[in-house]
């Protein structure tokens, strides 16, 4: 047997070293990685917790205050990161580990930094099936934590079971684009920092949007946090309850799985293209007299 073999068993148990060895395979597409997603029992509903906005917003810090809460209530909490990639070097450019490290030897927290890796989009081309691997690890709720630029605000919309959106008072200026963009994929609003001037002001503006929306089975909530503090986090925790009943429909869920079936077969159709190796193809058929990008993409990738 091999010994990049996964012990399912002990993974269900919570054994987080499986889980980290289960991850790291699947991450890097490896064959045992996918003999282990086809093993996954998907019957076990774990609340997928999509936390997205817009830098500097304070998204990791309002998960930290989360999994101080849900710990004190003996949850088991599993998390991971999306940090986003240099275009440039391939490599991370944030660090979990450094923003969450009071929590690194508690047993009941597993957080997992995952470079996006270029993938389109701004989540990483494997997160799907990270995901599914964390639920089948014993954890009561997940939390996933975006990069929040560009497209990765929609892309956990079509994955997470609820969409958690964090805005700061000075996005204020801001609000009228929240409309037509942020306003589409948030199941939550949290105005973090709220103990900031201008903070009632924003708060009221992004309730009458919300409000603006055709009614439905769920309306917007919007929560004031402080996350450094702890300030309304059990008032957050609450308001993602209530939606997590509310959105156990099973049209949703349906929807949900459609956006996970057509993602995984792209990565599937595109397993073969190294972001590295055409690079580094590129790098050099750019350097020749007459280089047209279109005719290079039909000559080596589109007219196979």
């Amino acid at each position: 047997m091999s010994n990049l073999k996964i012990n399912i068993e002990a993974l269900k148990q919570g054994d987080s070293r499986q889980l980290a060895r289960a991850l790291s395979l699947v991450e890097n597409n490896l064959p045992e990685g996918n003999e282990l997603l086809s093993q996954l029992d998907f019957e076990k509903q774990v609340p997928l917790i999509g936390i997205t906005g817009p830098p500097g917003a304070g998204k990791s810090s309002l998960v930290n205050a989360l999994i101080d809460f849900l710990i004190k209530s003996n949850k088991k909490v599993g998390i991971i990161a999306v940090d986003p990639t240099s275009p440039f070097n391939f490599g991370s450019l944030l660090g979990d580990r450094i923003r969450m490290a009071n929590h690194f030897n508690n047993s009941d927290v597993f957080i997992r930094s995952v470079a996006s890796r270029g993938s389109l989009g701004g989540l990483s081309s494997r997160i799907y099936e990270m995901t599914d691997v964390m639920k089948n690890a014993g954890f009561d709720v997940i939390f996933l934590e975006t990069v929040g630029v560009g497209q990765s605000e929609v892309e956990i919309a079509g994955l997470a079971d609820t969409t958690v959106v964090v805005v700061v008072p000075e996005a204020g200026d801001e609000v009228q684009t929240l409309k037509s963009g942020l306003m589409e994929i948030a199941d939550i609003f949290v105005v973090n920092k709220s103990d900031r001037e201008g903070a009632d002001a924003f708060i009221k503006n992004l309730n009458n949007l919300v409000h603006q929306k055709p009614a439905g089975d769920w309306q917007i909530p919007v929560v004031k946090t402080i996350a450094t503090n702890g300030t309304g986090i059990e008032s957050l925790w609450e308001s993602l309850q209530k939606h997590q009943s509310v959105n156990s429909n099973q049209t949703r869920k349906i929807h949900l799985m459609v956006e996970k079936a057509y993602h995984l077969i792209q990565s599937y159709k595109m397993k073969d293209i190294d972001k590295t190796v055409l690079f580094k193809s590129l790098e050099q058929a750019s350097n020749k007299t007459g280089f047209n990008l279109y005719q290079y993409l039909y000559t080596s990738y589109l007219n196979q």
